[in-house]
């Protein structure tokens, strides 16, 4: 049975003091909750290690918000796969729009990421999503399609059962303005039939996708309640610590 999770990207926010007063509060208030789900928590680089410190007594998981495509070496400001690994990080976002946009982050790049993150045994969690003019204009099955083909495919079946899989609608994301339960699903089912084709129903069956794109804690309970979505990967809801563990307990 493949796992159900909750992340919660904190992108770009928090003082040292209220990220740690975040942690703790999350961590306190889930400690000894019987969740249907497991939880981690995505912060910005220099709090990784003060949230590791929480998620060993508590039972979250931490996750990263990027790593850079390369190694090691004369690279400033990046951050590289063995240096998570070194302080235990279990998971990292790959390719989240905001990446792919600000930072122009192709798919080949994200590829070498999810290599270099595989080899360090962390779980990539892996972003993918359409533009509101390419949905307008009925492209974006073919535009997730190629996103997934480009960056994850090149994997073998071994490798990709350790990715999980993000669809994120780029028009859905900060805006307020919600994917339908119908709208997530339909995508959801079609990134499990295009795993199917490449691995097997096996390996789709067990792959983790989740929903992002203005999830709350008043909507999520609808949208995780579909066959295929398998929880979400929450933004600006995971920087208050009542509605993110509100969206915790939506399963």
């Amino acid at each position: 049975m493949r796992k159900k999770i909750v992340a919660g990207n904190w992108k770009m926010n928090k003082t040292f003091q209220d990220a740690e007063e975040l942690v703790s509060t999350i961590a306190e208030e889930l400690d000894g909750v019987d969740t249907k789900c497991e939880v981690v928590l995505c912060p910005p680089f220099p709090y990784l290690e003060m949230a590791s410190d929480y998620a060993d007594e508590s039972g979250l998981q931490i996750a990263a918000q990027n790593v850079s495509e390369y190694t090691q070496g004369a690279y400033t400001g990046e951050v590289s796969a063995d240096m998570l690994a070194s302080i235990e990080i279990g998971y990292c976002i790959v390719g989240h729009s905001e990446r792919r946009k600000y930072f122009g982050e192709t798919n080949a790049q994200l590829a070498l990421k999810v290599e270099n993150l595989l080899e360090h045994a962390i779980k990539p969690i892996f972003c993918v999503g359409e533009l509101l003019d390419e949905r307008n204009s009925n492209s974006h099955f073919e535009v997730v399609k190629q996103q997934l083909s480009e960056g994850l495919f090149q994997l073998n079946e071994d490798e990709f059962s350790e990715v999980v899989v993000a669809y994120e609608p780029v028009w859905a994301i900060g805006t307020g303005v919600t994917a339908t339960s119908a709208q997530a699903q339909e995508m959801h089912a079609y990134i499990r039939q295009l795993i199917t084709e490449k691995y097997g129903k096996t390996v789709a069956d067990n792959t983790t996708i989740l929903y992002g794109g203005s999830c709350n804690a008043k909507n999520a309970k609808e949208l995780f309640a579909n066959p295929d979505v398998d929880g979400g990967l929450i933004g600006g809801a995971s920087l208050v610590a009542e509605d993110f563990i509100k969206i915790v307990k939506s399963f």
